[in-house]
């Protein structure tokens, strides 16, 4: 009998899948890149965000990257899993070497590709209406970018691992939509009412579009988010390899 081939080719192979199916779905595509584009054109349109930034765009793309993580990492990543638990193939992996901690690892990895994905298409957009970010931001952007895919892709397995498929794509839904509106990702918490301010704060969503909007526009390595973030990506990671049902 041959060895099982080593923990990280597992990874890499399962986050290959995982990229390349969320790829090939035209549902996950709308979630991933038209809903984020036309959020972008949006903000651009609108005066929500004026005085946030010199320009309405560079006010606008960090909120929309992150959006784009929770789109991917959160709601695609657990209507994904929840289906697959019910097809079997969840059943599938729990035979293989892979465990609890690979499939994890390796839906992250999947994220972080799609990401990349995301950022030339919505980058390149933005670029063309003139969006300008701070270069020295690029780099800390980037880690509150991975830390917050990592965070909300655990919280997406959760959901999945522990819900009925139908009830995961209801509350991914619903936590989407309320974290887009009021979760401080695209609209800062300042600009929400104060009695929100205390909950928004030490939300996921809201410590990622921070995280980016202090990184992108300001050139700072906002370390409060950051904390937040892997605090997040902690304990929903501990939480779903607990109670993850593969079946």
């Amino acid at each position: 009998m041959s060895a099982a081939a080593p923990l990280a080719k597992r990874v890499l192979l399962q986050g290959r899948y995982e990229a390349l199916s969320m790829l090939r779905n035209g549902e996950q595509l709308v979630l991933a890149i038209a809903l984020p584009l036309l959020g972008l054109v949006v903000l651009v349109l609108t005066p929500f965000l004026d005085g946030l930034a010199d320009s309405r765009i560079n006010a606008a793309t960090p909120g929309i990257i992150a959006l784009c993580a929770m789109s991917t990492a959160f709601t695609g990543q657990g209507i994904a899993t929840g289906f697959d638990r019910r097809y079997g193939v969840l059943r599938f992996l729990s035979t293989t070497p892979l465990g609890k901690p690979g499939l994890i690892l390796g839906k992250v990895l999947g994220v972080v590709a799609v990401l990349a994905v995301q950022l030339v298409v919505i980058g390149t957009v933005a670029v063309l209406l003139g969006w300008r970010p701070d270069a020295a931001g690029i780099l800390p952007g980037l880690v509150q970018l991975i830390v917050g895919a990592a965070a909300f892709t655990a919280l997406g397995l959760l959901v999945a691992g522990t819900l009925r498929p139908e009830a995961t794509l209801a509350v991914t839904n619903l936590v989407w939509i309320l974290l887009a509106v009021a979760g401080g990702i695209v609209l800062p918490g300042t600009l929400l009412p104060d009695a929100l301010r205390p909950f928004v704060d030490i939300l996921p969503s809201s410590a990622l579009g921070e995280g980016l909007r202090s990184a992108l526009i300001d050139g700072t390595f906002n370390f409060s988010a950051f904390l937040i973030l892997v605090a997040w990506a902690v304990l929903s990671s501990l939480a779903a390899i607990r109670w993850f049902k593969w079946s």
